[in-house]
C-alpha cells in the first residue's frame, strides 16, 4: 500500500533563485561524479529555462525540498527533467508525489507518452525503482539521446487512441 502523499506544494518555480540554485548544484554535482561528461544529460539553469520546458519546486512552509520539470518535445511526447529531492527530504514520499506531479501535467496537456533518461549505475537505483513503480517501463533512446551503457531509459505510456 503506498503512504499518503507528504504535505507540501509543487508550484512553478524559477531555476535562477538561490535556494533552487543550491539544489540544482547538487543535481547536477552528483550526475557529474557517477558520469562521463558525454552522459550528463541533467539540464543547468539555461536549460531549464528553455521555453518547452515547464519547472517546478515542491516547498513545505517555503523550504525548497525537491525540483521536477517537464520538457515537451512534440504535441505528444514529453520528458521527465532535473529530478531531485534533497537528501534530508529522501525516503518520505516527495520524490514520488513529483514524479505524480510531472505525469499529471503531462495528462492534462493530452501527451501520450512521458520518457526519461537516468544514469545505469548502482547510485541511481533508487531513482529508477521510483519510476518503475510509477509505472514507467525500460525503453529504447529517444529524442537526441544516444545509446550508453551509463543511461537507463523509461518511458510511461498515458494515451495509446489518436487525440
Amino acid at each position: 500500500m503506498d503512504s499518503p502523499a507528504p504535505e507540501g506544494e509543487i508550484a512553478i518555480d524559477d531555476p535562477r533563485t538561490p535556494d533552487v540554485l543550491a539544489l540544482l548544484g547538487h543535481h547536477l554535482d552528483f550526475a557529474n561524479r557517477r558520469s562521463p561528461p558525454e552522459d550528463v544529460h541533467a539540464l543547468d539553469v539555461d536549460g531549464l529555462l528553455d521555453p518547452a520546458v515547464t519547472f517546478f519546486s515542491f516547498r513545505l512552509h517555503s523550504e525548497l525540498l525537491a525540483v521536477g520539470a517537464l520538457k515537451q518535445h512534440d504535441a505528444v511526447h514529453g520528458e521527465v527533467k532535473s529530478m531531485h529531492t534533497a537528501s534530508a527530504a529522501r525516503r518520505r514520499g516527495i520524490g514520488r508525489t513529483m514524479v505524480d506531479h510531472l505525469v499529471g501535467v503531462a495528462r492534462e496537456r493530452g501527451l501520450h507518452r512521458v520518457s526519461l533518461e537516468t544514469g545505469s549505475m548502482s547510485a541511481v537505483a533508487p531513482a529508477r525503482f521510483l519510476y518503475a513503480r510509477a509505472g514507467f517501463e525500460p525503453c529504447e533512446p529517444f529524442a537526441d539521446y544516444r545509446p550508453s551503457p551509463n543511461s537507463t531509459f523509461m518511458t510511461l505510456v498515458l494515451r495509446t487512441e489518436p487525440a
